[in-house]
């Protein structure tokens, strides 16, 4: 049964459209696209533990589209890594939840991301690691679409399939767009998942908004291939009047924007 994930999914997205109304922060849509994969994964996939985010033995999870990191810093709060109440100070000066992920100063975020392109990179190197210590843990990377135009992805995703590593899984949140436009027109994209088959990975298309497909694919039996799934999500997901509007890459909700997002998504206010 998924309707509990797919609650908590809806309450994690009013509150990162009220975090973007409160702080007037950009990166709402972009953040609203993954929040169906976060859910999915922290809930029911990685194995970790908010009382001890930095223990040796837990899976990690490199958030790499980090512009999208008020949808991590919710999930986060959701499960007790820090105070819910710390989210009312998200992008303002001096708190711990910056615009941009720091490992230093939020506990729970494994890695400092946003200047895309690094994250497969770096979560190769922690699986790599993995196998190197004997430690069993798995590994999930979180990219953008649009991120895989960096030439800096495909290095390594051409690496991971050579390499003997711990378990390695990547999820392309497929929105469709980046800050300028349509990702299928600003570079060819597509065959996507065909791409990461031919660079020896085991590929798979799912709708990223279907929580029984997530968990499907999550939960597939491996075999010695690193694991790519591409998860076609909706910029903008769970409000109408965002959703697949470009506008507000860079846009925040005004108060009665918010109010409108409470009653579509089901919120009491």
């Amino acid at each position: 049964m998924t309707a509990d994930l797919e609650t908590r999914a809806r309450e994690i997205r009013f509150r990162l459209i009220r975090m973007s109304h409160e702080a007037q922060s950009a990166h709402l849509a972009g953040a609203l696209s993954c929040v169906d994969l976060l859910v999915a994964l922290y809930w029911r996939i990685l194995k970790i533990d908010p009382a001890n985010p930095a223990g040796p033995n837990r899976d990690r999870l490199i958030f790499s589209k980090g512009h999208a990191v008020s949808a991590l810093y919710v999930t986060l709060a959701k499960l007790g890594f820090f105070p819910e109440e710390n989210l009312a100070r998200y992008n303002q000066h001096g708190a711990s939840l910056p615009e941009q992920p720091c490992p230093q100063m939020t506990p729970g975020v494994e890695w400092a991301t946003g200047s895309l392109g690094h994250g497969l990179g770096v979560g190769l190197g922690i699986a790599i690691a993995s196998s190197i210590q004997q430690n069993p843990h798995s590994t999930f990377v979180l990219v953008s679409d649009g991120e895989c135009q960096e030439g800096s992805v495909w290095e390594a995703a051409m690496l991971a399939p050579k390499l003997k590593t711990g378990p390695l899984t990547v999820l392309v949140d497929f929105n469709g767009w980046q800050a300028t436009g349509r990702s299928r027109d600003i570079m060819q994209m597509e065959p996507l998942a065909e791409k990461w088959t031919t660079f020896g990975w085991d590929a798979c298309e799912i709708d990223g908004h279907s929580m029984p497909e997530i968990l499907s694919a999550l939960v597939k039996p491996r075999d010695h291939r690193p694991r790519a799934i591409i998860a076609h999500t909706t910029k903008g997901k769970g409000a109408s009047f965002i959703e697949d509007d470009n506008n507000w890459h860079y846009r925040s909700p005004s108060a009665e924007e918010v109010k409108k997002a409470a009653q579509e998504l089901g919120i009491a206010q």
